[in-house]
């Protein structure tokens, strides 16, 4: 499942240049009774439309189950039948590590408060590949602030781009989010990322599967379903877990003890322990409070 801000943002420019968007979007599913999606069924998707295709557009980790995708692996396929590869990083910046000039993806986005911890509101970030800067058949929305900056003052007609992302930009970057994010890669340098949190994330991660698996066996059923991928080479920093039971109830019994996790409809439980401030003792008192919850309401 797409997020819809993408569903919407592929929508509109479907029809702003004159298709359906039932036609000209292919969506890739999780097999019948899976909740996650097998990299070989998205390659085999992407051969099937071959050069019909013009755009790959993906989510770096999912929103909803936590899926962490084999990016370098779409993208070679992708560009093997000529299409355009790009991901969208909310969920995956600031929470795995990324190689995306290397992994040789087209462009990304993301925005920097989630795992970047720009607070509500923080800006968004762009990547555009190095092999796209001196292209200048690229047709692309212009801005003011994406012109060179040795001539944006000259006020001549005909776009001339910064060299970079940078060429990107339509307009100016506000300058207290930019100082609240500055203030968070601090942090994010001075902790090591991405080694050091990337080795304790999916320590807290595989710990956190292994509590819900003592909660069931408290339970004495399976009342918890982690829909998040084992493989930690899958996944990133959230383990989502669907409940089989007054699902709603039980989230909002969490929330109500302080853990602060977040709710997905129909019903799913997205937990995420993050290395950067997160302990093994919060993943453990948050399993307690799941089994003392549950008890209380099931």
């Amino acid at each position: 499942m797409p997020f819809r801000r993408d569903q919407y943002a592929v929508e509109s420019q479907v029809r702003f240049h004159g298709y359906s968007p039932e036609e000209a979007i292919i969506e890739v599913a999780p097999r019948l009774g899976e909740h996650t999606l097998r990299t070989e069924d998205v390659q085999a998707q992407i051969a099937q439309y071959g050069d019909e295709v013009a755009l790959v557009l993906f989510g770096g980790v999912n929103y909803f189950t936590g899926q962490w995708f084999d990016m370098e692996a779409i993208t070679k396929a992708g560009h093997a039948v000529g299409a355009i590869v790009g991901f969208d990083l909310a969920h995956a910046a600031g929470n795995v590590p990324l190689e995306l000039h290397d992994w040789d993806i087209d462009f990304a986005c993301w925005c920097s408060y989630k795992y970047q911890n720009s607070g509500p509101g923080g800006i968004s970030g762009i990547f555009v590949h190095e092999k796209h800067f001196k292209d200048t058949k690229l047709n692309r929305f212009a801005g003011w602030w994406g012109y060179n900056e040795e001539q944006r003052f000259k006020m001549e007609k005909g776009f001339l781009p910064e060299v970079g992302a940078d060429g990107w930009q339509v307009s100016c970057t506000q300058v207290m989010p930019m100082a609240l994010y500055f203030a968070s890669l601090q942090v994010f340098e001075k902790a090591g990322f991405v080694e050091p949190l990337r080795v304790k994330s999916t320590s807290l991660t595989s710990y956190m599967f292994y509590i819900i698996d003592q909660v069931n066996k408290e339970l004495n059923n399976e009342q918890f379903e982690i829909i998040t991928p084992f493989n930690e080479n899958e996944r990133g920093a959230q383990v989502s877990i669907i409940a089989k039971q007054r699902e709603k109830e039980i989230f909002e019994g969490l929330v109500a003890n302080n853990v602060l996790g977040d709710w997905r409809e129909p019903n799913v439980i997205r937990l995420s322990p993050v290395p950067l401030y997160n302990s093994f003792e919060d993943v453990f008192r948050t399993g307690e409070l799941l089994l003392q919850v549950t008890k209380s309401i099931v």
